[in-house]
């Protein structure tokens, strides 16, 4: 590739997977992209084989701003989860630099900007994220009026943090699982930790890639808000908790990164042990449920065998078996 290709080419990607957003909601996205500050960008619309009126949506920005917008779709238009379909974009893009933005989410108009800065003067980092605004009040309603809020980084801000001081703080709950609509990541940082993983198709599929660069990667935290994460009831992970996939999910992480870090002969004590308590946590509903059927099916052949003494045995002998249960046979 030439110098003058090089120069050509987006310093960032940034990669937007969908499937059936609303329209209004995608539209305030890709708006969001094209009011940065920072203009050295392209944006992949990845369609995850949607049937509504959001893949038409993709095509007219892909038609209008053809040197800026790239529309994409799985053979067949299929659908294939978050994790593909940003691989998919991750492999077509151009950039030196992946951004991720999902299609209900938005940008501040500096995001872009001020990430590259801060990226650019990290050469030791693969990736860097920040912090987001958890958004209610998108809605209007006085209900919502100042839900709003920025939660707690849970680690000291401008920060360079070594691999893997992130993993423990993240299954605990100690420091915030950034959203992927605050990060910046070094292209050849992903590639080289192979992506996503197409196995988790729509709940967890972030913390999976997090959990691959923070492992083994030095990651620059950042105190600043770079987007707003609205919060709405088609939203995924809050579909899964009122559908209750979110335990299930959580076992399916924890038992793919106990698998990874085996295969990775990564023996961090201190994530092993925050791994151990955290299954723990999350088998334990699972046994609670077991142990409630046992109890339920040992009352009900307790019952059952009444039942049938009082239908098949003498008074006198019934009166016995009653003594003996009683201790006092």
């Amino acid at each position: 590739m030439t110098q003058t290709e090089m120069r050509d080419l987006p310093l960032v990607s940034i990669v937007t997977p969908f499937y059936n957003p609303s329209p209004a909601f995608m539209r305030q996205a890709i708006e969001s992209v094209l009011q940065q500050d920072f203009t050295d960008w392209e944006l992949l619309l990845v369609d995850d084989g949607s049937i509504g009126e959001s893949s038409a949506l993709a095509g007219e920005y892909a038609e209008t701003y053809r040197d800026r917008i790239r529309y994409l779709e799985h053979p067949g238009h299929i659908n294939r989860g978050k994790s593909a379909s940003r691989n998919l974009g991750i492999r077509r893009a151009a950039g030196q630099y992946i951004a991720f933005l999902d299609a209900d989410d938005v940008w501040l108009p500096h995001t872009l900007g001020e990430q590259v800065e801060l990226l650019d003067a990290q050469p030791n980092a693969a990736m860097l994220y920040g912090n987001t605004e958890y958004w209610y009040s998108w809605t209007g309603k006085p209900a919502d009026t100042g839900r709003d809020f920025v939660p707690a980084l849970g680690v000291p801000p401008n920060t360079l943090i070594q691999p893997p001081a992130l993993a423990p703080l993240f299954l605990e709950g100690r420091a915030v699982v950034p959203c992927p609509c605050s990060l910046l990541v070094r292209r050849q940082a992903v590639e080289d930790l192979g992506g996503f993983e197409d196995a988790f198709r729509m709940l967890y599929e972030d913390q999976v890639f997090y959990f691959k660069i923070c492992l083994h990667s030095r990651v620059f935290v950042s105190g600043r808000c770079w987007g707003r994460y609205r919060q709405h009831p088609e939203a995924s992970t809050q579909k899964a908790a009122k559908d209750g996939q979110d335990e299930s999910a959580r076992l399916a992480f924890l038992n793919w990164l106990e698998g990874y870090l085996r295969e990775g002969q990564i023996h961090d004590l201190e994530v092993w042990q925050a791994l151990r308590r955290q299954m723990w946590l999350a088998r334990a509903p699972a046994w609670q449920g077991r142990l409630a059927r046992a109890r339920r099916w040992v009352r009900w052949v307790r019952k059952w065998v009444l039942h049938l003494e009082r239908r098949s045995l003498p008074p006198t002998f019934r009166r016995w078996l009653w003594l003996r249960r009683e201790g006092n046979g």
